[in-house]
């Protein structure tokens, strides 16, 4: 018996093999779990739909994934296109989970006070509106007792140099969690959300993972950083029965950065 087994959802987020989107959905489908997928659409002049490409090679080996279809987050005609399909493949589904963020490189890598107006916006409706979106489309879909989970970052809790107008996002996000966490209890639909330490994905390496993972690694109490899988389980916890009965609250998966107060164990290269 698997954790998940009998249990429908959809997996919003997954860009590659590196996404962590993939590592959670690999793990609820290893645990039974049966995944609709979506993509982010190609360019039209784009022939080879790379974006396609790249997540239906994985998908298209998962024995529990049952449909890909793109979407833009940014387009309610799109957002409602997905729930149709997912409404005629699954009926109804016991989970989703929201992995997207974005911010324009010209804004991300400026300091925060010179991020422009227009670049903002769009951060804002990418990486935090999407979720009261898709949430809200969703809510016929859904089942009652059905759990939501999204993707964050300690940058929306701390300032976190380099994280820049992203950290404002996710600021934003977390406490969209919580706000859906009460709209949504009545049905014992529970919202939370995965604080994730620095991983290697595509949306990292325009935040400046490399520096952040050297960092963490030395700070963090258990004096390394973490993998795509501790975070595919932790966020299968959250989606699954066993986490009934939490709601509206941030998971940490950052082999404990976030407690510290101090450089810890860095500071000790620096002592005389």
């Amino acid at each position: 018996m698997g954790l998940f087994d009998g249990k429908k959802g959809l997996v919003v987020g997954v860009a590659n093999d590196h996404s962590i989107a993939w590592a959670i959905a690999e793990y609820v489908m290893a645990e039974g779990a049966l995944c609709g997928f979506t993509h982010l659409p190609d360019r039209p002049d784009d022939k080879r739909q790379r974006n396609r490409r790249r997540v239906a090679l994985l998908t298209d080996k998962a024995e529990n994934a049952r449909f890909l279809v793109p979407l833009d987050v940014s387009d309610d005609d799109q957002i409602a296109e997905v729930v149709k399909t997912t409404q005629q493949e699954f009926g109804t589904i016991d989970f989703l989970v929201h992995s997207v963020a974005f911010a324009p490189l010209e804004d991300l890598k400026v300091d925060t006070i010179q991020t422009s107006r227009a670049g903002f916006k769009l951060a804002m409706e990418i990486s935090a509106y999407s979720l009261i979106a898709l949430a809200n489309a969703f809510q016929p879909v859904l089942n009652d007792g059905g759990s939501i989970v999204a993707m964050t970052y300690f940058g929306g809790e701390k300032a976190v140099p380099g994280y820049n107008v992203m950290g404002i996002c996710k600021a934003a996000l977390d406490s969209t969690v919580k706000y859906l966490a009460y709209d949504l209890g009545p049905r014992q639909i529970r919202v939370n959300a995965v604080s994730a330490g620095p991983l290697r994905t595509l949306a990292g390496r325009g935040a400046g993972v490399d520096d952040m993972l050297t960092l963490y690694e030395k700070m963090a109490p258990m004096g390394r950083n973490i993998t795509h899988e501790e975070v595919g389980r932790a966020a299968g916890f959250l989606l699954s029965d066993m986490a009934s009965g939490i709601t509206g609250e941030i998971l940490h998966v950052d082999a404990g950065y976030n407690i510290m107060g101090s450089p810890g164990r860095l500071v000790e290269q620096y002592r005389q």
